[in-house]
């Protein structure tokens, strides 16, 4: 009852593999509550998270523990006690930052709560020494002074407060001797754990050894087979490459055969052009006689052609005469046509006055 939660969010909740002290193994099938308490009787922290009826995570805070942030959204921190390492994977960066924070608040609460009850142990083994020192001197100083009555009405409230202060210090006393008994129990579990943590170390050191082995063994047939597919594909480039040769090949031949057939085709064309060659030969003759004609009759038109440009010429230069005469006379007219236009004007001007 007096424990109470002092900050809750959600995550999901993973333990490290005992066996191989590596892996992580899920220790809930979804995200559940994962909260800080604080014992005010014990003046202690813990983290608590709990999946249905089974308790998942009861870890208490220690100055010693530490939370480190592996990821963006995953934490973890090492209980010596319960002889694990805890994981946390939360939905955001945000939560796993509160949570972290959180936990250094609370260690740090931790180790103060330790020092102030270490502070109170030596205050009370230090009271305890000086009231045993201080007891007998005070006995003396009662017997000494005055009667039985003198002495109980002034050495009675002494007693009864020495006797409250023995009463307290044996309580403290006590309760050093338990968190004595205590530390020495943690001192215990934090050799065996550590002990149990060299030996995985020492496992994880050798397996290490084994894995670098096996890695090397798979590099080098990694290397031999990567060798073997860069021969084979070499060896498939070679007949892909011979394949395209014969298929160029066969291209060719097709090629030269139908061009085989195509001169074969020419051949016999020309077979039956030489039979008609004697005919043709007449009808060359014929053809250059007209030929020879028509040369004499081009020659002819040549010189009707030469006259004609001739004439054409002399008719163009009389054109371009007659252009120059009938543009001075436009320019005459032109002339005459303003006259008769200021003389009408005037006329026109005289009739107004008049």
């Amino acid at each position: 009852m007096g424990e109470q939660p002092i900050f809750t969010t959600r995550a999901h909740v993973f333990q490290i593999d005992p066996s191989t002290k590596k892996n992580w193994v899920p220790a809930s099938k979804q995200a559940v509550t994962v909260s800080y308490f604080y014992d005010v009787t014990r003046n202690s922290y813990r983290i608590i998270s709990v999946d249905g009826a089974k308790v998942i995570i009861n870890s208490t805070i220690t100055p010693n523990m530490t939370f480190t942030k592996t990821s963006q959204k995953f934490g973890q921190w090492a209980d010596s006690r319960a002889n694990t390492v805890f994981g946390l994977g939360f939905s955001s960066e945000q939560q796993l930052t509160k949570f972290a924070e959180k936990f250094q608040e609370v260690k740090e609460a931790a180790r103060l709560a330790r020092d102030k009850s270490q502070e109170k142990t030596e205050t009370s083994s230090n009271h305890s020494q000086e009231s045993g020192c201080e007891s007998p001197s005070s006995t003396q100083a009662s017997s000494v002074n005055g009667t039985d009555d003198e002495k109980a009405s002034h050495v009675g409230p002494a007693d009864t407060h020495l006797k409250s202060e023995n009463d307290k210090l044996k309580i403290a006393l006590t309760q050093s001797a338990a968190n004595v008994k205590k530390w020495e129990v943690e001192l215990q579990t934090l050799r065996e754990s550590n002990a149990r943590l060299t030996a995985a170390l020492q496992e994880s050191a050798a397996s290490v050894e084994q894995w670098k082995r096996q890695l090397s063994l798979c590099r080098e047939e990694n290397d031999r087979l990567r060798n073997k597919i860069d021969e084979l594909e070499e060896q498939c480039s070679e007949i892909n490459r011979e394949k395209e040769r014969n298929t160029q090949l066969k291209q060719r031949i097709e090629q030269l055969e139908s061009k085989v057939r195509e001169k074969e085709t020419e051949l016999n064309d020309l077979r039956k052009q030489s039979e008609i060659i004697p005919q043709l030969m007449s009808e060359c003759e014929y053809v250059s006689e007209k030929l020879e004609a028509a040369e004499r009759d081009n020659q002819n038109l040549e010189g009707k052609v030469r006259s004609l440009k001739t004439d054409i010429e002399e008719s163009k230069y009389r054109q371009r005469h007659l252009k120059v005469e009938l543009k001075s006379f436009l320019e005459v007219l032109d002339a005459k046509i303003d006259g008769l236009h200021d003389f009408r004007r005037g006329l026109s001007k005289l009739g107004a006055d008049s």
